[in-house]
């Protein structure tokens, strides 16, 4: 690939990415499976294109850190359905919060306790913890407690698809009934890419898993780094 300058990256990796990312929705509204899903196809095609024109990893991010950046104002989003389903949320609080507490401990441990077991360095421990949460959360956790931030969005990426694609199967082999343990499902479990999948299930499961997502993003940047000092 011949040497562009910081503005010809930058569109020509922006439109590269975009471009991706709408084949990849194509394909998940034709054929709607979970290995279909927008989040696992579009860096998988990015990644394809990028190897054929023999591009480094960093000349893509540098190229491309405005979409990054951008993930914070689609976070703050999910405020809008948290609002409309206040009234809910006000008399599920305590169990929300419980749940929230609970499921973002477990999450963090058993991550940094199945990476030492599988003999990973420090750094991709440390780079695991935070993948249950969102990217903006996760990757400002990681930064903090000395792991890859990069690295860490690809587990939550991959975290994100699999948590929705086993949530779906968890619906029909378990007797969940209320919208409320159906929504902190998703929003725990696959953050993101869970919101998406509970919003497809009904309005008020979409709001408790945003609700749950966002919770639990702030619950890691609290407490990741205690977490992290201690385990180490």
């Amino acid at each position: 690939m011949p040497a562009l300058d910081a503005v010809e990256a930058t569109l020509f990796w922006s439109a590269v990415t975009i471009g991706c990312y709408l084949v990849a929705r194509f394909i998940a509204r034709r054929w709607r499976f979970w290995w279909t899903s927008p989040l696992l196809l579009t860096p998988v095609m990015v990644g394809l294109v990028a190897v054929s024109l023999n591009a480094g990893y960093a000349e893509y991010i540098r190229s491309t850190h405005w979409l990054v950046l951008m993930l914070g104002p689609a976070t703050v989003a999910f405020a809008i359905p948290i609002y409309e389903q206040r009234a809910v949320i006000r008399r599920h609080w305590p169990v929300l919060l419980l749940g929230v507490l609970v499921g973002s401990s477990i999450a963090m441990v058993a991550a940094f306790f199945m990476a030492s077991w599988l003999g990973l360095s420090s750094t991709v421990q440390l780079s695991l913890m935070p993948r249950s949460t969102s990217t903006p959360f996760a990757m400002a956790v990681s930064d903090d407690i000395g792991g890859l931030p990069d690295l860490t969005a690809v587990f939550v990426i991959l975290t994100g698809v699999c948590g929705a694609a086993l949530g779906e199967l968890l619906l029909k082999v378990m007797p969940l009934r209320s919208s409320l343990a159906r929504g902190a499902l998703f929003g725990m479990g696959a953050h993101g890419a869970g919101v998406a999948k509970a919003h497809q299930i009904g309005g008020e499961e979409g709001s408790i898993a945003g609700l749950v997502m966002v919770l639990a993003g702030l619950f890691n940047v609290m407490m990741a780094p205690v977490v992290a000092f201690l385990l180490r």
